[in-house]
């Protein structure tokens, strides 16, 4: 990677995560003076109005990927995979960092938000506050650095192409299943995933950063 390439990464990296903090912050200024109703319900309308056996199957499925015994299982694969074999040792690092980050981050905005799930529709049972959803940061922290820890060993855009496509429907999934079952609003969701977008690109920031810095040391 030439030094203009990475400092266009680094830009970018900033930048995404710089526009995920303002839109968060948005979304999180509206649900806090509760003007984000209008929103939620035709969201919630159009989700819920799709509902079938067949779908609730399948958001089941998806809101199961997304909770912590699959979370925590596919993140020590990640992990033996990266340690045991690749021996990417700097790479687990941000692995770890990125999700244990994300579900920190979680558990402190919820803690601040106080918000209360919606009540009317509920096909699944869900304790705890609301805002923002904690499927949907884990899941974009997890499915999103491991896009990323993959993208920098692919060379071929058409396999890099189903990377993103793949990624992007197990984030999208998970996220719109917790709407389907009505235990999260759509402004819970796009908040997690805002949240989550924000911690993901300053930790590969960070990440690029540090590599960079390795590499020029190195040749000194």
């Amino acid at each position: 990677m030439t030094h203009m390439n990475l400092k266009l990464q680094l830009t970018r990296a900033l930048f995404i995560s710089f526009l995920c903090a303002i839109g968060f912050g948005g979304i999180a200024l509206l649900v806090s003076d509760k003007k984000v109703a209008q929103f939620d319900n035709m969201i919630i309308s159009v989700v819920q109005g799709l509902e079938s056996p067949a779908l609730t199957t399948i958001m089941k499925f998806f809101t199961f990927i997304g909770s912590g015994i699959p979370v925590a299982v596919i993140s020590i694969a990640i992990f033996f995979i990266l340690y045991k074999i690749l021996h990417h040792r700097r790479e687990l690092i941000l692995f770890i960092w990125v999700v244990t980050g994300s579900a920190l981050l979680n558990g402190t905005l919820k803690l601040v938000f106080h918000r209360a799930r919606p009540t009317l529709h509920r096909i699944v049972n869900a304790n705890g506050f609301s805002f923002p959803s904690g499927h949907s940061m884990a899941a974009f922290s997890l499915y999103g650095v491991i896009a990323f820890l993959l993208w920098r060993h692919i060379s071929t855009s058409t396999v890099r192409g189903i990377l993103i496509v793949c990624s992007s429907a197990m984030i999208l999934m998970i996220g719109v299943s917790r709407i389907y079952l009505g235990v999260h609003y759509p402004s819970d969701v796009l908040g997690g995933f805002l949240a989550s977008g924000s911690w993901l690109a300053i930790s590969i920031w960070f990440y690029q950063r540090y590599q960079e810095r390795r590499r020029y040391e190195r040749s000194r």
